[in-house]
């Protein structure tokens, strides 16, 4: 994968791949309520395992990774949980520009260069480009959820 600026071109390999449940999007949980404990395992390649040294003492990753069977990108973006149609880069949505992907996973344990989690999102097969200790210090009450909070309110008020 290659990244192109104004000035210079980033290349990204894959680290590994995800092994995941889903081999269709149509599988993954999506829209209101949707909840994401799916098991998973990160398998870093083997000449890179060296770099997991010490992972075990997290109990969250961050896992980026690349949407690699999305072809195109729209800048606007209709998500399951609002019918209001929302600029792509205050959605999830995986037709982005740069087709990267961002998820948070639980680690349950790691086996060699396996990384067994919970929590995926992802598609079997899924190349993803680098780990990281999730760290956050932003108090949960500073937390903002934009427009998914107003959406989310909207579907809680309407009559049943």
């Amino acid at each position: 994968m290659s990244i192109v600026t104004q000035n210079a071109t980033f290349t990204m390999r894959p680290i590994g791949r995800i092994r995941s449940p889903y081999t269709e999007t149509s599988q993954i949980p999506k829209g209101p309520g949707a909840e994401h404990n799916a098991p998973g395992v990160l398998e870093l390649l083997p000449e890179l395992e060296a770099g997991l040294k010490d992972i075990e003492g997290f109990s969250h990753l961050y896992v980026l990774w690349v949407f690699d069977r999305v072809t195109d990108y729209d800048l606007v973006a209709t998500p399951p949980v609002d019918p209001r149609p929302h600029g792509v880069f205050s959605t999830r949505s995986p037709r982005r520009p740069n087709p990267i992907g961002l998820t948070v996973v639980r680690l349950l344990r790691r086996e060699g260069n396996k990384l067994h989690v919970s929590g995926v999102d992802m598609l079997d097969g899924t190349p993803f480009l680098d780990i990281k200790p999730y760290m956050s210090s932003v108090p949960a009450q500073e937390l903002s959820r934009g427009w998914l909070a107003e959406a989310e309110a909207r579907r809680r008020a309407k009559p049943v």
